[in-house]
């Protein structure tokens, strides 16, 4: 069972948080506050594991919430607002919410919740800052767009931005966002770097040739200089 509270200064957004969580019998909803003050106390002396929260609330916001924890409960966010969720990630969230929230969305973020919560009582390796996250975001046409890992096929880099294609969508997001700085982003064997103008998603790979890789209906190249990586890294899963 997972003790959890929502914190919001909507009491419509709260009424709506109570009735989804009333449908999972993995939550267990201790309370639920306005006042993130309040809240705050509560938490630094109550053992809880998870927090719905939102971002824009007076007195206390969100982001000044997280910095006064003492302690450590898994947090997700919720926001009308996507681009105020990103400093959460500091943080190291476990997920945020966009409002107005779904259930579909509010069951996948409920389920990485019991995911992290049972790694935590196992006593198993507690996933770190560089791979807790299954999602990055990306600046294109003046929004931030939320990019799930698990949805990208591969990124194509180009001279003055980067074209991310995924499984869900037939064109490719583009952003200003160079390939290097995905690279640094990834630091994991999840995806890997193929091409100077290609990073790839190792699980999405059907077929491995001589100098390319099928990704779907795509061939994409493999230079000389990361064939090396490739091979090693194909190793480990042969």
């Amino acid at each position: 069972m997972i003790n959890c509270i929502v914190v919001d200064d909507e009491p419509l957004a709260i009424e709506l948080l109570k009735d989804f969580i009333e449908k999972m019998p993995e939550l267990s909803l201790k309370e639920t506050f306005i006042n993130s003050l309040e809240a705050l106390s509560y938490v630094n002396k109550q053992p809880i594991d998870l927090i719905f929260l939102d971002i824009q609330m007076p007195d206390l916001n969100g982001i000044d919430f997280l910095k006064n924890l003492k302690s450590k409960p898994d947090i997700i966010l919720t926001t009308a607002f996507q681009e105020f969720a990103i400093e959460g990630y500091n943080f190291d969230v476990l997920d945020f919410l966009l409002k107005p929230i779904e259930f579909p969305r509010f069951l996948n973020a409920v389920k990485r919740a019991e995911e992290h919560h049972e790694l935590k009582k196992s006593g198993g390796n507690i996933v770190t800052h560089e791979n807790h996250h299954r999602f990055l975001f990306v600046k294109t046409e003046y929004k931030l767009i939320k990019v799930n890992y698990d949805d990208i096929l591969y990124i194509e880099g180009l001279k003055d931005y980067s074209k991310i294609y995924t499984r869900l969508n037939a064109k490719p997001i583009v952003t200003l966002q160079n390939l290097k700085s995905f690279e640094e982003k990834f630091k994991t064997d999840e995806f890997i770097r193929v091409h100077r103008s290609y990073i790839i998603s190792l699980a999405k790979i059907d077929m491995i040739a001589r100098s390319s890789i099928m990704v779907g209906n795509k061939e994409i190249p493999v230079s000389d200089a990361f064939k090396g990586q490739l091979k090693n890294i194909v190793k480990r899963y042969s």
